[in-house]
């Protein structure tokens, strides 16, 4: 704003921060919290399942609906999120990026999962008459107002508790998700796609040993294939 001449932090040196390593659920690990969840309700059981599939971000989960569902073909578009403020309380938004609109192919079980849920909510629409809310979304509140974006988090750490089960927060999720791709074999560029990253280039900086340690994977694959272990 050339209130100043200088700028008086041009000189300053960052110290290197030490980067901790996320903490993903392993395969074993979210197979036993994804079996436990099957007991509960509908609502958190599609969302765990979803989120665990899909990478999607929290917010982009939340500001899902049922539009976006194409049950035909297995299909589910992310277009818009929800997010909250102290200020603003709850509110729709664009998402992250251009690219983090997408469209995934999503497993038949989990949109089993998905039309549960929707009949689930047409019920207790019936039910509960003028005090539902249409909001058009997937995961609401009991009276169909949109979800808190705290909800999942707290239900999923009070529910990991109880079970006696590592808790990593919710966007363990989405490297665990990640994670999966990579070790499928997948190229960044189909990796960073299904994530809506801007750019191939912040999926490898975020994700770049999963990618090393997959490459390595390949190479005692070929060795072996080659006789030479």
């Amino acid at each position: 704003m050339d209130l100043v001449s200088d700028n008086p932090c041009s000189k300053v040196s960052i110290p290197k921060g030490e980067i901790k390593e996320k903490q993903i659920y392993s395969q074993e690990e979210m197979e036993l919290l994804l079996t436990k969840i099957a007991d509960e309700p509908i609502k958190y059981r599609a969302f765990f399942y979803l989120i665990a599939y899909s990478g999607f971000r929290r917010s982009e989960m939340l500001g899902l609906e049922w539009k976006d569902i194409d049950f035909e073909n297995n299909i589910i578009s992310v277009r818009r999120t929800s997010n909250y403020t102290a200020e603003r309380g709850t509110y729709t938004d664009t998402t992250k990026t251009k690219r983090s609109q997408r469209t995934l192919k999503i497993s038949p079980y989990i949109m089993e999962l998905l039309r549960e849920l929707k009949d689930e909510q047409d019920n207790e629409a019936l039910r509960l008459g003028s005090k539902w809310v249409e909001t058009d979304r997937l995961f609401t509140k009991w009276n169909g107002e949109e979800m808190n974006n705290q909800t999942p988090y707290g239900w999923l750490k009070e529910f990991c508790e109880k079970n006696n089960l590592p808790f990593y927060g919710l966007h363990s999720f989405r490297h665990f998700a990640a994670s999966s791709l990579i070790s499928a074999g997948l190229d960044v560029t189909t990796v960073s796609g299904a994530l809506g990253h801007c750019n191939s280039g912040t999926t490898l900086n975020v994700y770049s040993h999963m990618f090393q340690t997959a490459q390595a994977r390949v190479s005692e694959a070929m060795d072996g294939a080659f006789g030479f272990l």
